[in-house]
């Protein structure tokens, strides 16, 4: 689900594509604005909601990193395009892990990068990831997602 609303810089797009597990508060997915795609925080949540709550760190990070991606196909980027990743770990002990499991994924892209250890996430979960990428495509509909006009906001 995508909606769309003008702001004194330009069109905000959001997207919440349906190859992701509903948000599971007010929020969207992402959020494209002036060329770039804000990745709200991504838990390891599987599509059909999931929660990996009992899965190894590994699976919950390739799970996690797997709905990153999902968002940025949905919005219009790439895992190429990331500029800024940041990541929550439970505990600074599952860091190598993590840059293993995200140096596969990330390939030869190395976007500016924090992790920050938290203690225990939500649901229990033990990592969450979000980024920032540029826009390189613009969709008429992203994939997996409806582009929905929002309602204008008035001050």
């Amino acid at each position: 689900m995508a909606g769309k609303h003008n702001d004194e810089h330009g069109a905000v797009r959001t997207v919440s594509p349906a190859s992701l597990a509903a948000p599971g508060g007010h929020y969207s997915h992402a959020t494209v604005a002036g060329g770039l795609v804000f990745i709200s925080g991504q838990l390891p949540i599987a599509p059909d909601g999931h929660k990996l709550v009992d899965a190894s760190f590994a699976a919950q990070a390739q799970q996690a990193l797997a709905n990153v991606e999902a968002a940025l196909l949905a919005a219009g980027s790439s895992i190429a395009a990331l500029v800024q990743v940041r990541v929550y770990v439970d505990t600074m002990d599952n860091w190598p892990a993590f840059n293993a499991i995200y140096a596969a994924w990330a390939g030869d892209a190395r976007p500016a990068r924090a992790v920050v250890p938290t203690g225990p996430l939500h649901f229990g979960l033990k990592v969450e990831v979000e980024a920032v990428a540029v826009v390189t495509v613009s969709p008429a509909s992203p994939p997996g997602g409806l582009l929905r006009a929002a309602p204008a906001r008035h001050p």
